[in-house]
């Protein structure tokens, strides 16, 4: 069983000057596919947004009840 040796070709792939737009396609119907993916992950999506949106409001507008509780006036 001797070696016989294999041809191999290269195969080069390139971009034709005239045909340019590569990602084009990505940004057709931009609010479509947004809405297509929250429709079908919504649960997953309140499952982030839910606390992010209430740790932001928290933040924001701080009660009166939990500010009360860091003055540490319960040591006296």
């Amino acid at each position: 069983m001797g070696k016989n040796p294999v041809r191999m070709k290269a195969v080069v792939y390139a971009l034709s000057p005239f045909q340019q737009k590569v990602m084009t396609g990505l940004w057709k119907d931009i609010p479509g596919k947004i809405h297509q993916k929250v429709s079908e992950n919504w649960i997953s999506a309140t499952l982030l947004l839910g606390p992010l949106v209430g740790t932001y409001t928290s933040v924001l507008f701080p009660s009166s009840l939990s500010l009360s509780l860091f003055r540490f006036d319960f040591l006296i």
